[in-house]
């Protein structure tokens, strides 16, 4: 049975494809913007190739690629650390803060921002969209592009921080609008949300220098913008329930332009990464339909550096794997091949 889907290292060929799936997120770290798009295949080519010399500026873009048609349907990526001397990591720590007065016996609990900057940040993941088309496919396609994540991380834990984040998208008005911002961020900027979000992945020196450094009370905002704070958008609720599956949880801390939850893990508690391991792959000698599934990768020195499908197979003696023999068929493997394999179930 030939093998459909495919996820892989993107490279510079991916642009066009890759600025397809960015008009459906449109993001900070996956832009519409075919510049923008093109800077960030380039610098993720390099790391794969391991041509970055320093992890914490590398940056790891994954494709998943239908094979029948193909088209680019999804993608995801890592950021090797999330906040550097010359890019610090920006947040508001939201905490409450209780007001009581005895003369009036009144209590007040206030919700209140701080801003923050860390030159030391963890390592991030972001990026991911499934192609609308490609949402429903029985393959679950969107959990195989956003597990591909953890396998590498797994096998790379050299190259990534003790803690990962990720940054989930607010609630969002449909033509793109944040309500924190227009209460906060545009008063001190005089910045749109589009045009602060695109300067602050170049440049995030405005944020510092026009920010206010003290706190500030939610309480004080609209309606509208104190109901976004730390709330998760429709589109990521998905998102949401896999990450607190694995092992990530919400740190009280959101994205200073738009109130978005960040959500925080240790690498090495989180459980894709504790179940992913090295192992040696062995052509199955019987059906293997009704089996478990997985994703298995292999990767290799030239573009394009790392690529996983989704397999089923079965566990064997002395900690190798039986695979269908159309599997190793497609990644170029001989049997008893050494593969890297995560468990879907």
């Amino acid at each position: 049975m030939a093998i459909r889907y495919e996820i892989r290292a993107a490279t510079r060929a991916d642009q066009e494809q890759l600025l397809e799936l960015a008009r459906y997120l449109d993001s900070v770290n996956l832009p519409n913007d075919a510049d923008t798009i093109a800077q960030i295949l380039d610098l993720s080519e390099r790391s794969f190739a391991g041509q970055i010399t320093d992890p914490r500026r590398a940056e790891y873009v994954f494709v998943l690629c239908d094979l029948d048609t193909g088209r680019a349907v999804g993608t995801s990526m890592i950021i090797g650390q999330l906040g550097r001397r010359d890019a610090p990591y920006i947040y508001f720590d939201v905490h409450t803060e209780e007001r009581y007065s005895q003369t009036l016996d009144r209590h007040f609990s206030h919700q209140v921002l701080s801003i923050g900057y860390s030159y030391a940040g963890p390592t991030e993941i972001g990026g991911l969209v499934v192609h609308p088309d490609a949402r429903r496919a029985p393959e679950q396609l969107g959990l195989l592009i956003s597990y591909v994540r953890f396998l590498w991380m797994a096998v790379h834990r050299d190259l990534c921080q003790d803690r990962v984040l990720a940054e989930l998208l607010p609630p969002l008005e449909p033509d793109g609008t944040s309500h924190l911002w227009e209460a906060v961020g545009r008063h001190f900027t005089g910045l749109t949300y589009r045009e602060a979000d695109r300067l602050s992945k170049r440049n995030k020196e405005f944020i510092r220098g026009l920010f206010p450094d003290g706190d500030i009370y939610a309480s004080l905002l609209d309606p509208a913008a104190q109901n976004v704070i730390g709330k998760v958008g429709a589109q990521t609720r998905g998102v949401e329930k896999l990450l607190k599956r694995i092992g990530f949880r919400y740190w009280d801390r959101v994205d200073p332009f738009d109130g978005g939850p960040h959500f925080i893990a240790k690498i090495d508690e989180i459980s894709l990464v504790k179940n992913t391991m090295r192992t040696t792959a062995r052509a199955a000698r019987s059906d293997l339909s009704r089996e478990r599934r997985c994703l298995v990768a292999v990767e290799s020195p030239s573009a394009p550096y790392f690529r996983a499908i989704p397999s089923v197979f079965r566990s064997a003696e002395a900690k190798s794997i039986d695979l269908p023999r159309d599997a190793l068929a497609h990644l170029g493997l001989a049997a008893s091949a050494s593969v890297i394999t995560l468990p879907l179930d």
